[in-house]
């Protein structure tokens, strides 16, 4: 595995002064409270900084500059969100632009020219993580049209910064519930026959593979049976209730039940996965008779309080799965993007960070931060 990431989509800047006094508030701290040379990044730029840089090859050398006078290193881009995933509410928001506007592969691509003048001459590849094409509702097959030219516009600006670069920069498209590309599976069967897989394959989110319920041993192999790689591991967790039909599962959620972002919620039913798409609704319409997984990225090193647990069990089968197939190893990053709207939450964020650092380092092998 490559060295452990944290993504950066915790902080709030949408701007580039912003974004390097971020790196000063929290990514340094994080470095001198492990003790290490050299902290990855996972970097999130929102569209307008990610353009800017883009268009401005001396502002991309001294972002590169501050990254490297911090000890701090970049390989990986999350290009999910667009901008203001800070905002009071996102919830839908995060996944717009779709892959069917021009605006999003004008981001994308503006990200690869970004990304390849910050890689560190250890990296051995470049990733971009990006968005399952869009939210489901409305998709017609024409959509599908659009993103696949869309995603072809993409894949031909890789192959130029890759070149550029003498590096591979991958695109690593990431399932979601509630998505067009919901499952690991819908993502197998989407991308496997439209893209190059040289240059595009997925991200593979622990939490969002938790929350569908599929195997992760057979999620991992599914992907590598088609032919296409996991380009990226986003090592996340997501919240489990047994019984969530008792009065103490339904208290216990009810207080991650927040306004800024979509918390999607599966019940694993015999007769087949039940679904709503955010934990309100959940808790109002679901049967409530079989055990839920909610879409709420929790700390990897701090389990919540009974009766509540996390899927940090799904995280280590995944990445064990992916170390065990992958002819490359992918970018792993720890993505708790939700520390401000956890409940009761007064741990300092640095401290938070570094705590989760601390964990992967222990839990998923070599070449991470201790």
């Amino acid at each position: 595995m490559t060295p452990i990431a944290y993504c950066t989509n915790v902080h709030p800047a949408e701007d580039l002064p912003g974004i390097v006094a971020q790196l000063d508030r929290y990514a340094v701290p994080v470095r001198e409270e492990l003790g290490v040379d050299s902290l990855a990044l996972g970097l999130w730029l929102a569209e307008p900084v990610a353009r800017g840089l883009a268009e401005d090859a001396a502002a991309r050398r001294g972002l590169a500059a501050e990254l490297r006078a911090r000890g701090l290193e970049v390989s990986t881009l999350n290009a999910f969100p667009y901008g203001g995933f800070h905002a009071e509410v996102v919830k839908h928001a995060v996944y717009l632009p779709r892959w069917t506007d021009p605006r999003r592969t004008a981001y994308t691509m503006a990200c690869a020219t970004v990304l390849a003048d910050l890689l560190p001459d250890s990296a051995g590849h470049g990733s971009i993580s990006t968005l399952p094409l869009g939210w489901r509702e409305p998709w017609t097959p024409d959509d599908d049209v659009r993103a696949q030219a869309s995603l072809d516009t993409v894949t031909r600006a890789l192959r130029v910064e890759s070149a550029r670069r003498g590096r591979p920069i991958r695109l690593a498209v990431e399932p979601e519930p509630g998505c067009v590309l919901d499952t690991v599976a819908d993502a197998v069967a989407w991308l496997a026959d439209r893209v190059d897989h040289d240059h595009v394959g997925l991200c593979l989110d622990t939490c969002h593979l938790a929350v569908s319920f599929a195997d992760p041993v057979e999620a991992v192999e599914s992907i590598r049976r088609s032919g296409l790689s996991v380009v990226k591991v986003q090592a996340s967790a997501a919240l489990e209730v047994a019984e969530p039909g008792s009065a103490e599962g339904r208290r216990a959620l009810a207080a991650f039940a927040e306004p800024r972002y979509l918390h999607q919620v599966r019940e694993d039913d015999p007769a087949g996965v039940l679904a709503a798409d955010d934990l309100p609704e959940a808790l109002a319409d679901l049967p409530a008779a079989h055990p839920w997984r909610v879409h709420f990225h929790v700390p990897l090193h701090a389990r919540p309080a009974a009766p509540l647990t996390s899927t940090t069990d799904v995280l280590l089968a995944a990445v064990n799965a992916v170390r065990a197939t992958a002819d490359t190893a992918p970018h792993v990053e720890v993505e708790t993007y939700t520390w401000t709207v956890l409940p009761g939450s007064d741990v300092d964020l640095a401290d938070g960070i570094a705590a989760e650092l601390r964990w992967a380092a222990d839990h998923l092998g070599e070449g991470n931060p201790a």
